[in-house]
């Protein structure tokens, strides 16, 4: 007696999921590079090494000329690694892939095909309603970097910015108590029989780390302040040593304040940072004492702090050097480029062996996490909140 015949073929009876893993095939990527045209932003999101990574794999990358100028890379380093480089801006913007460091301008997003997959920094507090609706208007799909998480569920790229800005934050101080540009003429310590400088530090999260584990390096004295008895023993485990620690008791941190040669501002808010030290504290502070408030892009968490730019970088107040400047990583663009572009390169090689955006999404919930919009579709809840704008939850729209 001869078998009945099945009315589904072999293929059909595999289970949805096995399938996907069957079908999954590695694409090749097309990825733009523009220039950056920010204002002080010297910053590129992929080095040569990088690009060499991407096109060993069969990935292609288009290079605006001068992109790398800022971080000294030459365009012959990235034509040697495997990039095609050219002076046509709107070549760039065509790619189906854009990667920046800053979010496009309106102008530059009038460039960008309909359907392209921009991934690039958000800075929700910079923009505006207008620059959403330019993007949902050429169903754009948007990463945002900022909210890109790893396996452990931390945030890489703010950890690695903040590395750089609290470590940044020490050597600034440095060079402003120098002799050179009008300090006090302090070393930060290490010298023997000298008493050394007295740093205090708000905050202890990465920045408030980085600033103290570079101000122990070159002998200071540090006292780190913060409102979470977790963080300040998080931060005591990371540094290996014991340090003086306290809550933001305002009797201690004035006493701290009067006595110390630098003061680093490292707190972070919800919408807008805190305002910890206020203009009365400031005047106590010693003459020539000096003031880096590396929270000024969240509005400072000094009274007396008013925004500054690299070029202008501080200002006097009774007597207190204030630098004030929001993007301080960019100050040093070299290091800043490499650091980024290592977090970027695995996520697109990631992005590559998935076969394109949709099954990256689908496959790594850190890398969905960073997705603010979906094909024209706004799918971040705080940019929604924060506009009035409606949007869809992700999982609704991937799975």
């Amino acid at each position: 007696m001869s078998k009945p015949l099945s009315p589904f073929t072999k293929a059909q009876l595999l289970p949805q999921e096995e399938t996907l893993e069957v079908y999954k095939k590695k694409g090749n990527l097309f990825i733009g590079i523009p220039k950056e045209t920010h204002f002080q932003e010297k910053r590129v999101c992929l080095t040569p090494d990088a690009v060499s990574a991407l096109t060993a794999n069969g990935h292609r990358v288009l290079f605006e000329s001068g992109a790398g100028k800022g971080a000294n890379f030459k365009d012959k380093d990235y034509s040697e690694a495997g990039a095609e480089v050219t002076k046509d801006t709107t070549k760039v913007f065509s790619c189906p892939i854009i990667l920046k460091v800053e979010p496009p301008s309106i102008e530059e997003i009038s460039l960008i095909n309909p359907q392209t997959i921009l991934i690039s920094a958000l800075q929700i507090k910079t923009q505006s309603k207008g620059y959403f609706e330019a993007l949902a208007k050429k169903r754009i799909t948007a990463l945002a970097f900022e909210y890109i998480k790893d396996e452990d569920g931390a945030y890489p790229v703010v950890r690695s910015l903040s590395e750089i800005a609290g470590t940044a934050s020490i050597l600034i101080a440095s060079e402003l108590l120098s002799n050179v540009n009008g300090g006090n003429g302090l070393m930060l310590g290490n010298i023997n029989g000298v008493p050394p400088t007295e740093v205090v530090i708000l905050g202890a999260g990465t920045v408030g780390e980085f600033a103290a584990r570079s101000a122990i390096g070159l002998g200071a004295n540090v006292k780190v302040f913060d409102s979470s008895i977790t963080k300040l023993r998080c931060l005591q485990n990371n540094l290996g040593r014991t340090i003086y620690t306290s809550t933001m008791q305002p009797k201690n941190l004035l006493k701290a304040l009067k006595r110390c040669d630098v003061a680093i501002g490292a707190v972070r808010g919800v919408n807008r940072s805190p305002i910890i030290v206020t203009e009365t504290m400031v005047d106590h502070m010693k003459r020539g004492s000096v003031i880096i408030d590396v929270s000024i892009d969240m509005g400072g968490c000094f009274e007396t702090s008013e925004v500054t730019t690299h070029y202008h970088p501080t200002f006097d107040h009774n007597g207190v050097i204030h630098y004030c400047v929001p993007n301080i990583p960019a100050r040093y663009s070299r290091t800043a480029s490499v650091s980024i572009s290592n977090i970027f390169t695995p996520y697109l090689l990631e992005i590559g062996d998935y076969g394109g955006i949709e099954n990256a999404l689908r496959f790594d919930r850190g890398l969905k996490n960073g997705l603010y919009f979906y094909h024209g579709i706004l799918t971040n809840k705080s940019v929604a909140e924060w506009y009035g704008l409606d949007y869809s939850d992700a999982n609704l729209l991937i799975f």
